[in-house]
């Protein structure tokens, strides 16, 4: 008996060590993108109202490009990881070509079409002349930092998925340092620089790219781990491979692109609601984020470890992974929402908003603090064990049915039809994580989301 316990006690250590090691560096990552870009926020709201409208307008254009990035790095990874299961080098080597070949095909495109009529695309979202000519140049000069971004996207997706999700993290920090410190210099004329205003933060935000890409590729190649592949083994790509490859690629890139367009429908229904909802949503999005970050951390350590072990073969560790997971994401889950609960008073008092719009936020991040365990949960199978198990299409299935049958439609009827104040909107588009979570567990539960993506 003694020896059992010592010895699940050893594998549970093993496991708890594996998982912290990719877990935190990209929970950690998260955590100082969203504080730097806070502070990013920050300086260019210096200059105006209108600068961060336009700046904060010409980001909605780079966030469907990066949504397509996450979707396309994340599906190649589901490869990587369980292609590094089973040291297959080789095949590595083609996936991270058949990446790179794919994200610079999508910013190739989003860069010409926005540098053919950058206001045009301002101008979809603001009708007002000054937000428009600013937003198009500064749209204008962060584009030349897309195919930097792209590149970036699917070598730090890549090294996560063979173990290394420190090195990412370290880049990503020089890049955001970077990119306040030129910030500051352009922004406002410091150190002898001209103040170049919104074009001064368009110029920092291209410099900071581009030196993390650099960054990151001189780490890959001085390293000469199986990422550092040359242009033959990168390029060593056939039509039945890409095939392949994109079954799984596909519907995780779907997944992400409806989501992201879901999403941009929630904030024309809060916008449409008034300005009070628009900012107790912006609020409470902004503050649950910030608890959100160990979920994606969880959920990204899920995916990698469970993605090597059926690459090794050992499908009966990836379930037993998959239960430790859950009961883990279950606990600490329960955990953060009380603590979301206990500060959002505190962190409320921070903002200066009014009476009506502070209360309002306050019940919505109570309602989030209840289901906290519910969406951290969604979190973890849908993006973590499902992705990383090869069950792709089913992440896609789940997702996109309860997102766009259950969370849109009852948005817009709460919001339109019954015209309901905002925190029982929000609280009818949570029942679409309810929902979510009980398609994952019996998908979970039929163990049939098992798919070795590499043979």
């Amino acid at each position: 008996m003694y020896k059992v316990l010592k010895s699940n006690l050893k594998v549970d250590r093993e496991f708890f060590i594996n998982m912290l090691k990719l877990a935190f560096p990209i929970m950690l990552q998260n955590l100082i993108g969203s504080s730097l870009n806070m502070v990013d926020t920050i300086m260019i709201g210096k200059l105006g109202e209108v600068e961060i409208a336009a700046v904060g307008i010409a980001n909605q254009y780079f966030f469907f490009f990066n949504m397509i990035l996450i979707g396309l790095s994340a599906g190649c990874s589901v490869f990587i990881a369980q292609y590094w299961g089973k040291k297959d080098f080789t095949n590595i080597k083609r996936v991270l070509g058949l990446g790179l070949v794919s994200v610079l095909f999508v910013s190739v495109i989003f860069m010409a079409v926005g540098f053919i009529n950058p206001e045009k695309i301002i101008s979809i979202f603001n009708k007002e002349s000054e937000v428009i000519s600013l937003g198009g140049k500064y749209l204008f000069i962060v584009l030349f930092s897309y195919v930097f971004t792209a590149i970036t996207f699917i070598y730090s997706f890549s090294m996560r998925s063979i173990g290394n999700a420190f090195v990412p993290l370290i880049v990503n920090i020089m890049a955001l340092l970077c990119n306040v410190f030129f910030n500051y210099i352009l922004i406002f004329g410091k150190l002898g620089a001209p103040a170049l205003g919104i074009e001064g933060a368009a110029i920092a935000t291209l410099i900071s790219r581009a030196v993390e890409t650099i960054l990151l590729l001189l780490f890959v190649y001085k390293e000469k781990g199986v990422l550092a592949a040359s242009l033959r083994e990168l390029t060593d790509l056939s039509i039945g491979f890409f095939k392949k490859s994109y079954k799984i690629i596909m519907p995780v890139l779907l997944n992400d692109v409806f989501w992201a367009m879901a999403s941009l429908i929630y904030s024309v229904v809060y916008g449409r609601m008034g300005t009070g909802a628009t900012a107790a949503v912006q609020i409470c999005n902004t503050v649950s984020n910030m608890f959100m970050v160990v979920t994606f951390g969880i959920a990204s350590a899920s995916s990698i470890m469970i993605g090597n072990s059926i690459g090794e073969g050992r499908e009966d560790q990836a379930i037993d992974y998959a239960k430790k997971f859950m009961r883990i994401s279950l606990l600490i889950s329960i955990i953060l929402g009380i603590g979301l609960a206990l500060t959002s008073p505190l962190i409320l008092s921070l903002f200066n908003v009014s009476n009506e719009v502070r209360d309002s936020t306050l019940i919505m991040l109570y309602i989030i603090s209840l289901i906290f365990f519910v969406r951290f949960l969604c979190v973890v199978i849908i993006v973590g064990i499902l992705r990383g198990a090869g069950d792709a299409k089913s992440s896609l299935i789940i997702e996109g049915f309860t997102m766009w049958f259950i969370g849109v439609p009852l948005t817009i009827i709460g919001a339109f039809l019954f015209n309901l104040p905002v925190h029982l909107v929000y609280a009818l588009a949570i029942l679409e994580e309810v929902t979510k979570l009980i398609l994952g567990l019996i998908r979970l539960k039929s163990r049939k989301w098992i798919k070795n993506v590499t043979q």
